[in-house]
């Protein structure tokens, strides 16, 4: 750690660690861990959004008991724009911080972001120790890259998927990397890593060009691998227009043609929802959800059910050749109806609606047999099936 005097933000010596006013520290906001970022972006968003999904109300708690352990520097980079330090390391540590000594910052989270925030009581001692804390300063984001990468990706801070490829996509973006040399830095599979940054600058696009935002999204949690998952697949990659395999190559950005936007945008509504549009994802699950959502996105008869606002079951459904769906109906509906004959002896007599769906039953396969007896005695022709 250096021992010359500092006096501005400009004097924390490069690559190394430095004791700093809390003061001279603000959020990143391109930081990974976030969904949905956008211009509109704010610290009371970011916060919001960490407390929800990364734990920060254990970090209360612990600051609270315990102070400020200022044992990890953060890892800071000084924007030249307006000479404060963008926390590339540490925004979870710096939330927490900023959550004690601004009062102000609570309400204005509450206000704007509709959640409160218990933030605990401290003491004297405790508040001392977090006017200032240690940083590790680099010179830009490409430098702390690699210490990132190995301690959220193959350390035990590991993050979830959609961090993960939104990371490797910012580094192949910073164009000083390969993508072979992501993925051994990060320890992933090359084709893994290639389909996430694929999957993320369609999820750039969608949001650039106004398809669809993560953050009109219906269900808060972010299931990533749903989309990157999906677009492997070749009946999502014909649906958009996408070219076979076009993930396995190094990913270009907006890769979804002009002409297949609108596609574009019913295929993450249903899969995401959308809040704007009052929908509900129809995939409530990766499997099988996303291997039927695929199949139907090829039948027209599916996509005007799903288009209509029927269910993926039912759209799925229409997509399979009747005889098929017939015989695998009735041979399951054989196989419930024995199982409830053997089960009788659980019936009292005492139960008159149990009685009733046993009639409902009974009528729909006298109509099912009717129908299928006629048909059968009018391709024969000779009246066997009579």
């Amino acid at each position: 750690m250096t021992n010359n005097p500092i006096q501005k933000p400009a004097d924390v010596p490069l690559e190394d660690t430095t004791k700093v006013s809390v003061d001279w520290l603000k959020l990143d906001h391109e930081n990974p861990r976030l969904v949905g970022i956008s211009a509109r972006t704010t610290d009371e968003s970011i916060v919001a959004q960490l407390y929800r999904g990364e734990e920060l109300g254990e970090l209360l708690q612990s600051i609270s008991a315990n102070g400020y352990l200022d044992i990890e520097p953060l890892i800071v980079w000084l924007d030249p724009a307006d000479q404060k330090f963008t926390v590339l390391e540490g925004n979870r540590r710096l939330a927490a911080i900023r959550l004690f000594r601004e009062p102000a910052f609570v309400d204005a989270i509450a206000k704007n972001e509709r959640i409160k925030i218990g933030v605990p009581v401290i003491n004297n001692a405790v508040e001392a120790s977090l006017a200032e804390v240690s940083v590790y300063r680099v010179p830009d984001r490409d430098a702390a890259r690699s210490f990132i990468g190995f301690k959220h990706i193959n350390g035990a801070a590991k993050w979830e998927s959609y961090a993960k490829a939104k990371f490797a996509a910012g580094w192949y973006n910073s164009g000083n990397v390969s993508l072979e040399e992501i993925s051994e830095k990060i320890g992933d599979r090359h084709d893994t890593i290639k389909r996430m940054v694929a999957a993320i600058y369609v999820l750039d696009q969608a949001e650039r060009q106004g398809v669809f935002s993560l953050t009109d999204r219906k269900i808060t949690k972010f299931n990533f691998s749903h989309l990157y998952t999906a677009l492997s697949r070749s009946t999502y990659m014909s649906y958009l227009g996408l070219e076979t395999a076009w993930s396995r190559y190094d990913p270009q950005p907006d890769p979804v043609p002009a002409d297949k936007l609108d596609r574009l945008r019913e295929v993450l509504v249903w899969i995401y929802g959308s809040k704007d549009d009052d929908k509900e994802p129809v995939v409530q699950s990766q499997n099988p959800d996303i291997k039927n959502l695929g199949e139907t996105l090829a039948s027209a008869e599916g996509l005007h059910i799903l288009r209509a606002g029927g269910t993926l079951a039912e759209a799925h459904a229409s997509t399979k050749p009747a005889d098929e769906t017939l015989s695998a109906s009735l041979i399951r509906a054989r196989s419930v109806l024995r199982e409830a004959a053997n089960s009788l002896r659980g019936y009292d007599g005492r139960d008159q609606s149990l009685l009733n769906i046993a009639e409902d039953v009974s009528e729909t396969a006298q109509t099912i047999y009717d129908r299928m007896r006629k048909k059968f005695r009018d391709a024969m022709g000779d009246g066997r099936g009579s």
